[in-house]
């Protein structure tokens, strides 16, 4: 069985050696795709398959002119044998394709609604219609990931796409996770794919499956979670020690320790997560780790996560969380962070401090106070000395972002001479 990297290798290798004739046109392949899939011989159905997924990987057009393949391609799941593997393989790849949205094309429809935001707001300040009708005109890509996402769940895949998690091929059940995190994307999908019973399985392979599968169950989980009635369904699954267990292992600045620590902060909220959390070796300190390391968003969940869990119970939470170093990582969010990381940053402070009663008027609540506070009772000379340090370096921090504020005040009250040239004011956007 071919890897879906050495079929692309190989089809790619073949479209390559014949461009020394007139490659077909993109329409002309695409016609050729959907005969092919409607055929009745099954190696045909594969090749017209693998086709589908090569002319849909970057192109938008494609995407959207091979809709009616959706179809004969769900069929092609349902077919169950020996010798079905490279059939079921090859079509769930191209569906996956079809589901997916090409992020240069993202990025050109982010370009284009911020175009048309400006473009709006200046046909409602001017009341004209100068500009003609192109603000009624849609993007040509826009909404076809989602269309073919919903497409492919109404078309029936769902059935055998959650009986491939079954699988003993590793493969195969990778294919079907990956699908179900693509699929989960489309929020209409979302209750369909729970109802579907895919929340257990897909947390037995966040438990047992091979890497790749881990990776995308959890962030499937990620998306499904989103969903209120879904978030019952995944916490009676007891998936915290298997997210845990993912998190310790992973990048912490990644993708993947992004959507663990969402899933965190959301099962964080039931007595249930909560307790599961506490009570798995590490947990803690895992999220701790990503509120130090992690990207922006990551940070923002896991501070969120602790500071559910202090809220529900300050005196239960506090001095584990103490116990793992959090301070020095609190600090720096509450420089560093998102605007919301800053701010739980802050609250959790306060709540981790000795006392749960207000100080008086002649003490201040003030961070700096709230910290000595909670740095008086550390009894490790380690993590009080970094914290001390991180206290210092907090300052130092907020400090100089004043000074650049003032700074930047005074240059916008500066009057700019007439004689400026007014290139030096413009700006480029890097292409990517």
């Amino acid at each position: 069985m071919n890897s879906p990297t050495s079929s692309s290798s190989a089809l790619t290798h073949s479209s390559s050696s014949s461009n020394t004739d007139t490659p077909p046109s993109p329409s002309a392949a695409v016609c050729r795709a959907l005969l092919l899939i409607q055929s009745d011989d099954l190696s045909l159905k594969i090749e017209a398959a693998k086709e589908i997924r090569r002319l849909t990987k970057t192109s938008q057009r494609c995407r959207r002119q091979l809709a009616d393949a959706v179809k004969p391609l769900v069929c092609m799941l349902r077919v169950c044998d020996d010798d079905s593997v490279e059939l079921n393989e090859s079509a769930l790849l191209a569906l996956l394709n079809l589901a997916v949205k090409d992020e240069k094309s993202i990025m050109v429809d982010s370009v284009l609604i911020g175009f048309l935001f400006f473009y709006t707001l200046i046909m409602l300040e001017t009341n004209s219609n100068s500009f003609g009708v192109f603000p009624n005109e849609r993007h040509a890509s826009d909404g076809v990931g989602v269309r073919n996402k919903i497409s492919i769940v109404e078309a029936g895949a769902l059935e055998p796409i959650i009986s491939f998690l079954h699988s003993q091929n590793s493969i195969l059940q990778e294919y079907a996770t990956a699908s179900l995190l693509t699929l989960s994307a489309s929020t209409i999908n979302k209750p369909v794919i729970s109802a579907c019973g895919a929340i257990p399985l897909l947390v037995e392979i966040l438990r047992n499956g091979s890497a790749q599968a881990k990776v995308d169950s959890v962030k499937a989980l990620s998306n499904l979670s989103t969903h209120s009635d879904n978030l019952d369904i995944i916490l009676k699954t007891n998936p915290i020690p298997a997210i845990v267990s993912l998190l310790k292992t992973c990048k912490k600045s990644s993708k993947t320790a992004e959507k663990c620590c969402a899933l965190i902060e959301s099962l964080a909220g039931f007595d249930e997560g909560r307790l599961a959390l506490t009570s798995e070796e590490g947990g803690i300190l895992a999220v701790i780790e990503v509120l130090e390391n992690g990207s922006l968003q990551s940070r923002e969940h896991a501070v969120g996560a602790l500071l559910t869990l202090c809220q529900s119970d300050r005196c239960k939470y506090r001095e584990p969380i103490l116990r793992e170093g959090v301070i020095p990582g609190l600090l720096e969010l509450t420089v560093q962070g998102t605007p919301k990381s800053q701010s739980k940053a802050q609250t959790l402070l306060r709540l981790l401090r000795d006392t749960p009663y207000p100080r008086s008027e002649l003490q201040p609540d003030t961070l700096e106070n709230i910290v000595c506070n909670i740095i008086s009772q550390i009894d490790e000379d380690e993590q009080s000395g970094k914290a001390k340090k991180m206290l210092a370096e907090m300052v130092q921090v907020s400090m100089e972002q004043s000074l650049r504020h003032l700074q930047q005040r005074a240059l916008v009250c500066t009057p700019t001479p007439k004689d400026l040239p007014i290139s030096s004011c413009t700006s480029e956007v890097s292409s990517k």
